[in-house]
């Protein structure tokens, strides 16, 4: 059965808690649509981040950022919707979301958005 988008992150408990360690994760292929005109936008995100209990499963990002590929959305709107999805699901120690997205317009935008946000 081929894999569908998903809009669930599945997690697992962390198996060095008393630990601080960073786990990057880095998807050169994300896409979504331009709210505005309805063209791709084609973007790489970086995650980074210290996890507490749990761990995001890999298998769940990926349905998870490819279930935006049909939806529109501002760089600065989706980058921050990442980091809030990833937040409610692991409640990490730190996070970083990094939207690096492609010129469009002349213009590169690169959103970084963090968790705590200090």
């Amino acid at each position: 059965m081929p894999s569908r988008p998903s809009r669930s992150l599945e997690t697992f408990p962390n198996p060095n808690p008393e630990r601080d360690y960073e786990i990057r994760f880095e998807c050169p292929e994300f896409t979504c649509l331009c709210p505005m005109t309805g063209q791709p936008d084609f973007a790489t995100i970086r995650i980074a981040y210290t996890p507490d209990k749990t761990c995001v499963e890999l298998k769940s990002l990926k349905l998870y950022l490819w279930s935006f590929r049909s939806e529109g959305a501002f760089h600065e709107a989706v980058t921050n919707r990442i980091l809030d999805d990833l937040v409610a699901a692991l409640k990490p120690r730190r996070i970083e979301v990094v939207g690096d997205f492609l010129v469009r317009g002349g213009i590169h935008t690169v959103v970084v958005a963090r968790h705590p946000d200090k």
